[in-house]
């Protein structure tokens, strides 16, 4: 037999692998039994929850300061511009007494209604927190109206100062324009100021002091007596022509009746008490009517606390016979805490008889 003819040696059997196991306790899961297991499970899921609501907490506190960043960066942002136009405020009145010629008076209105253009460009630019929007469309208009207010008196100062007479149509626009700056002073603070000085609070962030919030209310009209043309003649230092005053009144009765007066929806009593805050200065309303057979123009209202130098009045351009008005008269300012005798009073018109009906007095404590 040769070598290839030799049978092969028989190999030993195979064994099957032994089954690996791990060190005791290490890798096999333990019996469902084991009360060690649940309370690790349980604490791991608790440890989990804990963490989720720890999330959720930084989270929302981030977006909650960053809501009041947004509300404090807006705010700085009005308080700014609204200073800035304060100034501008200062310029253009301190251009129309000084007394100058009307071209160099023209010029330096141009340069206030500019930087007042500029203030408004800046408004327009701000980021606006959620909530503002009518704030911001509020305080946008109001700015506005001051570039337009600015523009038209710019527009008439000329034939107001400028000829060797003056043009009563361009006093009265000049009135007109001061009016319009003055509706933007009510916008801003009645309108644009509350919403945020109501966000504030409502994200409790602190007003006023060193460490709050600085709100600025000052309005842009330091005189609401511009809106009269005799008043508006007298600071350009100009006899403006009195058609009305020199022309005799229209045949057939004339005058007026002051019905009620009204502070914040409440309506006084004549002759009897009210308690009023000294700040922010109350508004009146005079509620009367034209108990005359003419149309009358220019119808004053005055509100006036006796005692002090607090006085306002706001002017009607027109009432017509037998029909009710209404006018509202803003103390610029208001007395010292105390007692007072205020006196709402609608002024005697051209051809008016008696002024018996034309007035109330209250006595009105301000605290």
């Amino acid at each position: 037999m040769s070598f290839f003819d030799e049978a092969d040696e028989p190999r030993p059997a195979s064994r099957p692998a032994a089954r690996r196991r791990g060190p005791t306790g290490g890798g096999r899961r333990p019996p469902a039994s084991d009360p060690s297991y649940g309370v690790r499970r349980g604490i791991a899921l608790g440890g989990l929850v804990i963490l989720v609501i720890l999330i959720g907490i930084g989270v929302h506190s981030c977006q909650v300061d960053q809501r009041n960043s947004a509300l404090k960066d807006y705010n700085s942002h009005v308080a700014a511009v609204i200073q800035s136009s304060q100034n501008t405020s200062r310029q253009f009145f301190q251009v129309l007494s000084g007394r100058g010629g009307a071209g160099q008076m023209r010029i330096s209105i141009n340069q206030a209604r500019d930087s007042a253009a500029s203030e408004l460009n800046q408004a327009k630019g701000f980021s606006v927190p959620g909530g503002l929007g009518d704030a911001q469309r509020n305080l946008v208009l109001a700015l506005q109206m001051r570039v337009d207010g600015i523009a038209g008196v710019g527009g008439e100062i000329e034939q107001a100062v400028g000829g060797p007479s003056t043009s009563q149509g361009a006093i009265n626009a000049i009135a007109t324009q001061m009016a319009r700056l003055y509706a933007s002073d009510v916008l801003y603070k009645d309108y644009t100021l509350p919403l945020i000085v109501g966000a504030l609070k409502n994200a409790s962030i602190p007003i006023g002091g060193l460490d709050g919030q600085q709100i600025v209310s000052s309005q842009f009209l330091p005189d609401i007596r511009w809106v009269q043309p005799s008043f508006v003649a007298s600071q350009l230092n100009v006899s403006a022509p009195s058609t009305q005053s020199q022309a005799k009144p229209a045949p057939g009765t004339h005058g007026h009746h002051l019905i009620s007066v009204t502070v914040g929806g409440v309506t006084l009593t004549p002759g009897g008490s009210a308690t009023l805050p000294a700040s922010p200065a109350p508004t009146f309303t005079l509620n009367f009517q034209n108990t005359g057979q003419n149309v009358e123009h220019n119808v004053v209202c005055q509100v006036s606390v006796s005692g002090t130098s607090v006085s306002a009045q706001t002017v009607v351009p027109q009432t017509n016979p037998g029909q009710n008005a209404t006018c509202t008269v803003p103390l610029t300012s208001a007395p010292t805490a105390g007692t007072y005798s205020v006196t709402a009073r609608i002024e005697r018109v051209p051809g008016e008889v008696s002024v018996v009906r034309n007035s109330q007095t209250f006595s009105i404590t301000f605290r």
